[in-house]
């Protein structure tokens, strides 16, 4: 060879010799196609049934293949896949595996603003002087995997509390500072430098609501200078660059409203719409949703003798038909929602989503408060988490997954009013729950279970889809490296 001359075979074995890969390429290539022979695909299959004789085609496509024709066929395909790899360099099976794991594991990087991932929280309201600490909370969250939690201020305790602890907050600005904060642009600033920004990120506080249910309450003082009050706090969310990690948002009852029967029908009243519509202006422009109080309970105490409790509790009822719009509803608390839809798409605002701040049932109260009861409160709640739990929509938006905190952690023994008030909650001052809807307290409870079938909902939503992803980015990565 060196000195011009040809070996014939030393000259067909030169370029294994170069690259000892190619004899091993060359046998996985054998055994491809080995494989691709003795397994068939079967082109007409269906779930449940075996293939028609004649109908198998010789290929390695394996979509819509199921049931037993789908062992042969997936095995082909994972076989394949084995093979075809084996030909590849070391360097791609890693870089499928690092693709595995980012679908399996998504980024927690920086994104764009969304207060409220999942679709269940709860509102930890504080106006009871024998509730567990702030400390115990966590830990009663944590353990009962409620990660999605608002308060109704911004007490540094609970700030403390929830470092580090994974749980997202939305903190609060009490209607008492709405003309403060209106007034003058450095208030917000001050607030956000001395409640937000030394708290971040150990703090997952991830919005902020300003003022509650001002439009439509009992002080008309405060509906004129709230949509101000929202703009300065944006701005001072811009001054700390906080504007695309921090939701702003301010929930409205139901008393904005003109009408909400039929669904359809609902409209915002004239004298709120002053003041709604450039506060919704505001809210489009920074992409932030409709947050509303939607209470099934208070519809139903206020006329009983003409509302269907199975209609308010998620229960089997005949329902109703919107004659506008022919849908139909099973439950009050998805025409509450809709009816808010409805209002928004008359108004203009078509494409904002409309999500749930309060919602939830008294456990006990007045004897004027019919339906207030632990088995009415239990069921309500336990409903509601199902329906949660499952991402649906609502008849109007079947494709938007309904978003809602309950309300309320704890039963607050110093809140005023009615004494239902002071029991909506799903927990007792001691950490013990006052009713059993798949959690567990800070102490045993004798409340029957209702657990398991928590667990079984679980397994129809987003675990089954996020294990499942994980699996197959198993089976993926074994079929590669044997």
């Amino acid at each position: 060879l060196v000195g011009g001359g040809r070996d014939p075979v030393l000259a067909d074995s030169l370029p294994f010799l170069v690259n000892p890969w190619r004899r091993r390429r060359a046998k996985i290539a054998r055994r491809c196609s080995a494989v691709a022979e003795r397994w068939s695909v079967y082109g007409t299959c269906r779930r449940g049934a075996m293939p028609r004789p004649g109908t198998e085609a010789t290929t390695t496509t394996t979509s819509g293949c199921e049931a037993d024709c789908g062992v042969p066929a997936m095995k082909a395909t994972l076989m394949m896949m084995s093979c075809r790899s084996r030909s590849r360099s070391g360097r791609a099976h890693w870089m499928l595996l690092l693709f595995c794991l980012l679908l399996a594991f998504p980024s927690h990087g920086p994104r764009a603003v969304e207060a409220f991932p999942g679709g269940y929280g709860i509102n930890y309201g504080r106006i009871a002087n024998n509730i567990p600490s702030p400390d115990k909370v966590v830990q009663l969250l944590r353990a009962s995997k409620i990660r999605n939690v608002k308060i109704y201020d911004s007490d540094h305790s609970v700030l403390d509390a929830f470092k580090g602890s994974g749980l997202n907050l939305v903190i609060a600005i009490p209607n008492e500072l709405v003309k403060d904060f209106a007034a003058n642009e450095s208030r917000s600033i001050d607030w956000l430098n001395e409640n937000v920004q030394p708290y971040l990120p150990q703090t997952r506080i991830v919005g902020i609501t300003v003022g509650n249910e001002v439009l439509g309450g009992q002080d008309t003082s405060l509906a004129e200078p709230l949509v101000q009050a929202v703009k300065n706090v944006y701005n001072g969310l811009k001054k700390f660059h906080l504007q695309d990690k921090i939701e702003l948002f301010t929930p409205h009852s139901e008393a904005v409203f003109a009408t909400s029967y039929p669904p359809s029908a609902c409209v915002f009243k004239e004298d709120v719409m002053v003041y709604m519509k450039p506060l919704l202006d505001f809210f489009q422009q920074i992409g932030s949703p409709f947050y509303v109080n939607a209470y099934p309970f208070l519809a139903y105490i206020s006329d009983p003798e003409h509302i269907d409790i199975n209609y308010a509790l998620f229960k089997p009822n005949p329902g109703i038909v919107d004659p506008n719009t022919s849908l139909h509803y099973d439950n009050m608390f998805d025409a509450q929602i809709d009816a808010a839809y409805a209002a928004l798409q008359a108004a203009g605002y078509r494409d904002m989503e409309v999500r749930v701040a309060e919602t939830g049932w008294a456990s006990s109260g007045d004897q004027t408060e019919a339906g207030a009861s632990v088995e009415n409160a239990r069921t309500y709640n336990f409903n509601l988490r199902k329906r949660l739990f499952l991402r649906k929509g609502t008849p109007l938006k079947p494709k938007r997954p309904v978003k809602a905190y309950i309300f309320a952690l704890f039963n607050e023994n110093s809140k005023p009013g009615p004494s239902s008030e002071r029991h909506y909650g799903l927990f007792n001052a001691d950490g013990r729950i006052a009713y059993d809807i798949g959690y567990e307290g800070l102490l045993p409870s004798s409340a029957p279970s209702y657990f398991l079938s928590l667990r079984k909902i679980q397994a129809g939503g987003w675990i089954v889809h996020y294990s499942a992803t994980v699996i197959l980015s198993v089976f993926i990565f074994l079929a590669l490296v044997t």
